[in-house]
């Protein structure tokens, strides 16, 4: 199994998909989220999940690593750009900007894509996706950590994909 994104481009997260996009929530927080698509998905996979994650924050926020987007019983193998805002037809669960260092943002404005804006310097952004052998049972606003328990004995293959996002 392989993940490909044509918002990233020679190694590098196009612009437009973090602070310096033009499309933002309406807590200033980068929404237009990332296109990719999943190729050569394993025989008998029947829903995908994934996260998008920055563990270059972890010196910024003091400990952890940033959860920009987490998703879960995705059937297509190709998620559109901007498909977090649009209603998606899968489950997303709560970013980091809803934490302390993300400004305590409500819930509710944080079950969907939140954008690159690295403070410091350039940071390596990690797509996780995984296939699994049936969908999973959580509810929009999960945390990660009850996606990773969900997964557990069903994930069939994983990739992950690479970007590089300048501060």
């Amino acid at each position: 199994m392989r993940v490909i994104s044509e918002g990233i481009v020679d190694g590098v997260i196009q612009d437009a998909y973090g602070k310096r996009g033009t499309q933002f929530s309406a807590h200033g927080v980068p929404s237009r989220s990332l296109p990719f698509e999943i190729l050569d998905p394993p025989a008998g996979a029947r829903s995908y999940a994934f996260v998008l994650e920055d563990k270059d924050a972890v010196p910024v926020t003091r400990g952890f690593s940033w959860i920009h987007w987490t998703g879960c019983n995705l059937a297509d193998t190709r998620v559109e750009e901007d498909a977090s805002s649009r209603h998606p037809a899968f489950v997303q669960g709560l970013n980091s900007w809803t934490s302390v260092q993300g400004g305590s943002l409500p819930p509710e404005a944080c079950c969907c894509y939140g954008g690159m804006g690295p403070p410091d310097r350039p940071h390596i952004y990690e797509l996780h996706v995984y296939a699994l052998d049936t969908a999973l049972d959580l509810t929009e606003g999960f945390w990660m950590n009850e996606l990773y328990r969900a997964m557990e004995g069903h994930i069939l293959d994983s990739a992950t994909l690479r970007g590089i996002y300048t501060n």
